[in-house]
């Protein structure tokens, strides 16, 4: 069932260690699928160049496994927690890359440094609380600090990002591994001057609704 999506998400998995945002088998994405509510997860703990489609776990939004033979993500249900209170989201990346990681490792936001951050974020990348991992306190977290923004930083963790597809989501963890890169070494030399409130307005305001066709 859902072989189409299957196959998308597969390669879009595969897109995490194509851009170095995980290492061996850390990370994750997920598809809700709009037509029938059922959402595609990565299997837990599989390389990255093992994953096919037999491997993808199919649940319900109670995370009743529908289709697989498969363990899903251990990060399965802070995923279905973030579907259950986000009806806009359909596609949930979660990855451990590394300068968005440092910013995590010490509890701080990914500052808006350069333009590219305000376009595709709004405002900095917020960092959430330190919670454990394994149940859906990190879903909880990323509810609560991503209201205004599409990618939240777990507290000494990792990357969370979220969007209205897959795809989406996936193009926002690499901007966030992108923008934490830049604002880690603009840091190294010197006080940046940011953005206004009102800048960062117009700029995020561009991006989203003139650029592109």
């Amino acid at each position: 069932m859902l072989e189409e999506l299957k196959k998308e998400l597969v390669n879009l998995l595969l897109e995490l260690p194509g851009n170095q945002l995980v290492c061996l088998t850390s990370g994750n994405v997920s598809i809700r699928d709009t037509k029938t509510g059922l959402i595609l997860i990565k299997p837990s703990g599989v390389p990255y160049d093992q994953i096919d489609e037999s491997k993808i776990v199919v649940l319900d939004i109670d995370g009743n496994v529908v289709e697989g033979t498969c363990k899903a993500s251990s990060d399965t249900a802070s995923h279905l927690y973030i579907y259950q209170h986000r009806e806009d989201v359909n596609g949930i990346v979660h990855t451990h890359s590394r300068y968005a990681a440092v910013f995590a490792a010490l509890g701080k936001s990914i500052p808006v440094v350069i333009t590219e951050t305000a376009e595709e974020f709004g405002g900095e990348i917020p960092c959430s609380e330190f919670v454990l991992i394994g149940d859906s306190e990190i879903g909880k977290q990323v509810v609560k600090y991503g209201e205004n923004c599409n990618a939240v930083l777990l507290k000494k963790h990792g990357v969370f990002t979220f969007a209205a597809s897959a795809r989406r989501a996936v193009d926002l963890a690499i901007l966030t591994e992108n923008s934490a890169f830049i604002a880690w070494h603009t840091l190294q030399m010197g006080n940046p001057e940011g953005f206004s409130a009102e800048e960062i307005q117009a700029l995020y305001y561009r991006q989203q609704n003139v650029y592109g066709q």
